[in-house]
């Protein structure tokens, strides 16, 4: 694929107004854009699917107003995004649900391993983004150099959008480039977005292992007093080996408009004195 102009807005997979799709035993080489571009659709299933790429804006799977979106056994190596979920964006308008991806492993070359909430509907209330799962991952690298754009498991709520009920689980991080492990912001990003994000809520952090550095801050932020952070547990995170109970010990930079972030051990394990 590597004969179209990286200006030429060709799509690998491109899955709009659909359901009921499959996607299975694939693997692309160098697309120009998305590797699977989901816009406005429900019931996809992606399995078993290959994707390397290395021009600008070449992302992996991204999904914008879309729902029940299975993904599963998928290796991607990306020059942008690996994997992005999104409300409205362009021709797409709506909210995105139940999303699900498990058992893969990630490579970014440029921007975030796992990314969510940069677009919605500014124009009316938003959107809703919820019901989000990560399980059994391996992120090998995150290399950005813009510190806007930093987070290997990022959630960015944007355009008014409310962003609730995401679960990381069983995620392990390999040593990057440049970057940070963990990006949770409200934020006003005026490069893409009229409107700042509405508010990010519920979101659990389990079994998460980073064999880094941790050199950069991991940031926890709200957008003023009416827009915040709320909800966000850390259960057996560690970093490089050690079990992070407290904001600083893992290198936590947590403004003032979050509420209720904690950081706790697995029952079993607390019982068991590990």
């Amino acid at each position: 694929m590597s004969a179209f102009h990286r200006y030429s807005a060709f799509r690998g997979i491109r899955i709009k107004y659909s359901k009921n799709i499959r996607v299975e035993g694939l693997v692309l080489l160098n697309p120009p854009h998305y590797s699977i571009y989901i816009g406005k659709s429900t019931h996809v299933h992606i399995s078993n699917f290959k994707s390397f790429s290395s021009k600008g804006w070449c992302e992996g799977i991204d999904m914008m107003a879309s729902s029940d979106i299975e993904i599963d056994d998928v290796f991607l190596r990306t020059s942008d995004d690996c994997i992005a979920v999104y409300g409205s964006r362009w021709d797409y308008h709506g909210d995105t649900r139940r999303i699900t991806v498990r058992n893969s492993v990630l490579w970014a070359d440029v921007a975030h391993p796992l990314m969510m909430g940069t677009h919605g509907d500014h124009r009316l209330s938003g959107d809703v983004i919820e019901d989000i799962r990560f399980e059994n991952i391996d992120i090998l690298e995150h290399h950005e150099l813009q510190e806007n754009y930093w987070g290997a498991m990022a959630i960015n709520a944007d355009d008014k959008n409310k962003i609730r009920r995401v679960v990381y689980d069983n995620i392990r991080v390999e040593e990057f480039e440049l970057g940070q492990l963990i990006d949770i912001r409200v934020i006003w990003n005026k490069d893409y977005n009229p409107e700042p994000g509405h508010s990010i809520e519920d979101i659990s952090f389990r079994n998460i292992t980073y064999f880094g550095r941790n050199v950069n801050p991991n940031r926890i932020y709200g957008f003023d007093a009416e827009r915040q952070v709320k909800g966000v547990v850390f259960e057996n995170l560690r970093i490089r080996d050690e079990l992070v109970l407290e904001p600083e010990q893992g290198n936590f930079d947590i403004n003032a408009f979050t509420q209720e972030i904690t950081f706790t051990v697995e029952t079993k394990l607390r019982n068991e004195g590990k």
